[in-house]
């Protein structure tokens, strides 16, 4: 069950705590200084906020919510640059998982499952248009999300930008590369970017990555499902880091 708080002073001094804000409904045209208040923090905590209709809110909260709710994040979201930090100084290479638009809570839980098992480091979602991590998420990643370090970030771009002058090589899954994925050195650190299955990877984001692969295929059906292609990828990397 999700666990939520409700009005303006109690959500605003939530995120003030640190309490983890996974996102946050506000009522349409909701004004006021403590609402100007309450969005400055939100932003600057990079938490997302959605605008909906008073009924959403009210069918969530029947008490007096004052158009505010707030969904408690069920983890502990981690540093993108201190985790790569704290796997080299481990003397491990690193490798993340990058998840650029993808929002179904089954892909996301099965994806989750599939990296803490082959030992991704960490996960990386966008702070916008990326799912939320539930406890419907935990329960479809049999729990993985407790184990695995996830990264919120506002901008993936600038993600990228950092993990490449961090010493990782970027990867994009992309079924119009001309690289196949058995044809990449994957024993070097490295972060891998998968996106969702209606649009795939961003152009914005394939323009910095250093390489796209592809899967082979030869079926009719044109793409694989996002987890599955994921898990395809984790797989061909913990491959090459056993043989070597």
């Amino acid at each position: 069950m999700e666990t939520f708080i409700f009005g303006i002073r109690p959500v605003l001094e939530a995120i003030k705590s640190g309490k983890e804000i996974d996102k946050l409904l506000v009522r349409h045209q909701l004004t006021g200084s403590l609402v100007g208040e309450l969005m400055a923090e939100a932003r600057k905590n990079n938490i997302k906020v959605q605008y909906v209709p008073n009924e959403k809110i009210d069918k969530i909260s029947k008490g007096n919510n004052q158009g505010v709710v707030a969904y408690l994040s069920p983890i502990s979201y981690q540093d993108t640059e201190d985790i790569v930090s704290s796997v080299f100084e481990a003397g491990r290479v690193p490798l993340l998982l990058i998840l650029d638009g993808i929002t179904d809570v089954r892909n996301f839980g099965a994806i989750a499952r599939t990296a803490e098992c082959l030992g991704a480091d960490a996960i990386i979602i966008p702070s916008d248009n990326s799912v939320s991590i539930t406890e419907d998420a935990i329960k479809t990643s049999a729990g993985a999300l407790y184990n695995i370090p996830i990264c919120k970030e506002t901008n993936l771009v600038d993600t990228i930008l950092l993990l490449k002058q961090l010493g990782l090589f970027i990867i994009a899954a992309n079924e119009k590369a001309s690289d196949l994925v058995y044809d990449v050195d994957f024993t070097q650190a490295l972060a891998i970017v998968v996106g969702g299955e209606d649009k795939g990877v961003s152009t914005q984001v394939l323009r910095r990555v250093d390489k796209t692969v592809k899967i082979p295929m030869s079926g009719k059906t044109e793409s694989l499902n996002v987890s599955v292609a994921a898990g395809m990828f984790i797989y061909e990397v913990m491959r090459q880091r056993v043989k070597s």
